[in-house]
């Protein structure tokens, strides 16, 4: 049965489930990929891979191709590596993270886990490409971070080396972890391993789990649960992405860019949308939905899971899960058979007020304190889940209103002469289109203006010309060339592709190749009222301070 207040049981889903894909879904939330390799700070991440020699996760040592392997040419497939049991703080993969080194220390998802290690005691080490604030902020902890990549940064009685799969095969701390026999741990059997004495939420889709974890940590904070959680973006402050807490709860982002969601056996998993992205890892929607279903499997017996209701690639999964025993299923949207049905969304400037309707048939309003109807789909997933958890649902609704937002979440980087400057996260379609969608309800009589920076040619090649047309509901946009991140070039796949898909459907769209030229463009362009916002999963973010330094001046 679905946790009491929420949802029916299982037999009378399947009886109410329509067939996958005939509802309109509403905008996805704008959220980058959690704990990801697109990293909140792209500026901070270590170099990204492109070599399938990657460690495996809880591997021994570099060699065994890990989520970081190239995709066999014929499907784009990338199997998560199989682990010898579950990892926990007592087995080997606990014991190897007493005296950890983090190649890529900086990273979002990376940081995150060194943070709760030193919190937890013990003896963290790293090394980034460059100095930041995140860094710094791990060596207030006590934490030794090294700028720039060498073998001698490994110390003497160094236990394990940390490795995402952005991490490259010719890293020199690699190759020395494989010269001593040093064990490497992947990113993901370290956070599993942190997770396993605790009672987990999961959040997982290809877009809204940053900020979905974010509410609920915040707002379980609110309750005075203490939660451990890990975010794939600050909060507020350097370093406030992550949180060894006193509680029970832990919180943590469920990355399926490369299967690292495999890894991890959460009590409540979120599944807020299922698309189609990662082109370098999945071939095809089926290979999606294989590894959603294996995350689904991960959950613990007597687990719930909590599925958007109205997402038609959410809907397909929802259709393949439904016969799971020991599986709660409960649904979340604006769809008439979900089981905390979303009733209304009120726009009130930068914020809303959400009304949704619980199984008993009572109605419960509540405030979200940031714009845009994909972000109200965040906040009642979250409500889902914690009520899930055992929490008082109209509490935990009030709760949620301390929420205020996560950095490069729709963030607010400042005013000057009467234009703001928000930095978005948005990379893929969907997510653009529903943050430019939040930004117009807030925008008033005022313009939308736009700076986009395509992330990754892999996307670009296969979403570009989508890219293209989420743009047309800004009034006016400026396309910087693509961000590789990870990625070589790839003949014939520029941001022409974009801006090509934009004009053809009637756009202001433009390329701008030197990203320095920008802020003197959007200062010849603005007036008092407009809304500037700087969007994309690369280093576009540092954008946002220069344009206000511009206008101020």
């Amino acid at each position: 049965m679905a946790p009491a207040g929420l949802g029916s049981d299982n037999a009378a889903r399947r009886e109410a489930a329509a067939p996958a894909g005939t509802a309109a879904p509403p905008p996805e939330a704008a959220a980058p990929e959690a704990a990801a390799p697109e990293a909140a700070a792209p500026e901070a991440a270590a170099p990204e891979a492109a070599a399938p020699e990657v460690a495996a996760p809880g591997a021994a040592a570099p060699g065994a191709a890990g989520p970081g392997a190239a995709a066999p040419a014929a499907t784009g497939r990338q199997d998560a590596p199989a682990a010898a049991g579950a990892p926990s703080g007592a087995g080997s993969v606990g014991d190897a993270l007493a005296r950890p080194h983090f190649i890529g220390i900086g990273g979002a998802g990376m940081s995150g886990i060194a943070r709760i290690l030193a919190m937890r005691g013990a003896q963290v080490a790293g090394s980034d490409a460059r100095e930041s604030a995140t860094a710094q902020s791990l060596r207030a902890l006590g934490a030794t971070v090294h700028i720039g990549h060498a073998a001698e940064h490994l110390a003497h009685d160094t236990t394990s080396v940390v490795v995402s799969s952005a991490i490259r095969q010719d890293n020199p701390e690699l190759r020395a972890a494989a010269e001593r026999g040093i064990p490497v741990v992947h990113r993901s059997d370290a956070l599993a391993a942190l997770m396993a004495d605790h009672r987990a939420i999961a959040v997982a889709g290809t877009h809204g789990k940053t900020t979905t974890t974010s509410m609920l940590a915040v707002s379980l904070g609110t309750l005075g649960a203490d939660p451990s959680y890990a975010i794939g973006g600050d909060l507020d402050a350097p370093g406030s992405n992550a949180q060894h807490g006193g509680g029970e709860i832990f919180v943590a982002e469920a990355d399926e860019s490369d299967r690292s969601f495999h890894k991890y056996a959460p009590e409540v998993a979120i599944i807020l949308n299922v698309e189609l992205d990662h082109h370098a890892n999945y071939a095809s929607m089926d290979e999606i939905y294989e590894s959603f279903e294996t995350f689904v499997a991960r959950v613990r017996p007597g687990g719930t899971l909590v599925i958007a209701a109205d997402q038609s690639g959410a809907r397909e999964l929802t259709t393949r899960v439904m016969d799971r025993r020991h599986l709660a299923i409960v649904t979340y949207g604006e769809s008439a058979g979900a089981d905390l049905r979303i009733l209304d969304v009120t726009a009130h400037g930068l914020t809303s007020e959400v009304t949704v309707a619980l199984a008993d048939g009572e109605e419960l309003t509540f405030t979200v304190s940031v714009p845009g109807r994909h972000y109200a789909h965040n906040a009642v997933a979250a409500l889902a889940a914690g009520t899930a958890m055992g929490l008082p649902t109209r509490e935990l609704a009030t709760a949620l209103a301390s929420y205020t937002g996560v950095n490069r979440r729709l963030q607010l980087r400042g005013t000057a002469n009467g234009v703001q400057v928000i930095d978005s996260y948005a990379h893929h379609p969907t997510e653009i289109a529903a943050d430019l969608e939040a930004i117009r309800g807030g925008a008033g009589d005022g313009r939308v203006l736009v700076v986009f920076q395509p992330h990754l040619f892999s996307r670009t090649q296969e979403l570009g010309a989508e890219m293209g047309e989420a743009l047309t509901l800004a009034d006016a946009a400026f396309v910087l060339d693509v961000y590789p991140a990870r990625e070589d070039p790839v003949e014939g796949v520029t941001s022409a592709l974009v801006i090509d898909a934009a004009t053809a459907k009637g756009a202001d769209a433009r390329p701008v190749s030197d990203k320095s030229a920008i802020p003197e463009l959007i200062a010849g362009m603005a007036r008092p009222g407009d809304l500037v916002l700087t969007m994309g999963a690369g280093d576009v973010t540092d954008l946002g301070p220069q344009i206000v330094a511009r206008l101020e001046s």
